[in-house]
């Protein structure tokens, strides 16, 4: 599952969550809900929200609200700020193999 190559996640959140529904991936409106709370939340940046969004979707086969806020909670408060530190943290975390 290869869907977030980083040209993509380098894109708004905006942008990023069209990529994914053009790829079939389906966001209510309470999903759109979650991600844009966790991103004000966290104040995080557009890419480490797609990579939570990403990563959520990897790791949970659909978007999981709780899960993407408690996870992007953890990456800022880890000081986790690109794409692949978020990977590494996963793995690190036992999400990914």
């Amino acid at each position: 599952m290869n869907f977030g190559v980083d040209e993509e996640v380098a894109k708004s959140t905006e942008e990023y969550v069209r990529f994914l529904e053009g790829k079939g991936f389906t966001f209510g409106n309470d999903a759109i809900g979650f991600i844009y709370f966790g991103k004000r939340y966290t104040d995080a940046s557009d890419i480490l929200v797609n990579a939570a969004i990403e990563l959520t979707l990897k790791v949970q086969k659909n978007f999981d609200g709780s899960f993407y806020i408690s996870f992007l909670e953890n990456l800022k408060q880890n000081g986790i700020e690109t794409r692949n530190g978020a990977i590494s943290f996963a793995m690190e975390q036992g999400l990914l193999k």
